[in-house]
């Protein structure tokens, strides 16, 4: 394995995709097929209803996220995409453990939207990238996100130019 040179990660909003999903799911980096009596099962023990992230959350959220990865995590930002239900981030390599800065990422946000409710699942998915096609790759796949819902690829500001493509 060779140095890591980014990381692409993605966070769910709590109650909008639980084990067991018709999507899929992720159990231990392994994807696993539906499951309704699950999905039932993890919907009845919820103690809210699913968050959804609205419009001015969506544009607020992406702020604080790009500030809490280049400033508070040390991270260069390579792309970001905000949506109702998801987030993706591509960034550099971490100045701490990555759960760790997915921690500080979601408490950052919590804190500066003033949510008083959980607004996050409790995991993330993170996608190692080794080479600079993988960086490149998963860079173009964030910023499809934005284009498809109208934005600019590079919606925020923070963004940078990746050096990979």
């Amino acid at each position: 394995m060779g140095k890591t040179l980014g990381v692409m990660l993605t966070m769910t909003t709590y109650g909008t995709w639980l084990r067991g999903d018709r999507r899929g799911w992720v159990d231990d980096g392994k994807i696993m097929p539906a499951d309704p009596e699950l999905q039932d099962m993890d919907r009845g023990r919820m103690a809210h209803p699913p968050f959804y992230l609205n419009s001015a959350q969506q544009i607020g959220a992406g702020a604080l996220m790009g500030r809490a990865v280049r400033e508070r995590i040390g991270s260069p930002l390579w792309a970001m995409a905000v949506e109702s239900w998801h987030v993706h981030i591509v960034a550099g390599p971490m100045g701490m453990p990555i759960g760790d800065a997915v921690k500080e990422i979601k408490l950052v946000v919590l804190h500066g939207l003033h949510v008083a409710r959980p607004m996050w699942s409790g995991g993330y998915d993170k996608r190692w990238c080794f080479d600079a096609p993988s960086v490149a790759g998963r860079v173009r796949y964030v910023e499809r996100h934005n284009l498809q819902r109208g934005f600019p690829a590079r919606r925020w500001e923070m963004i940078e130019d990746c050096p990979y493509g």
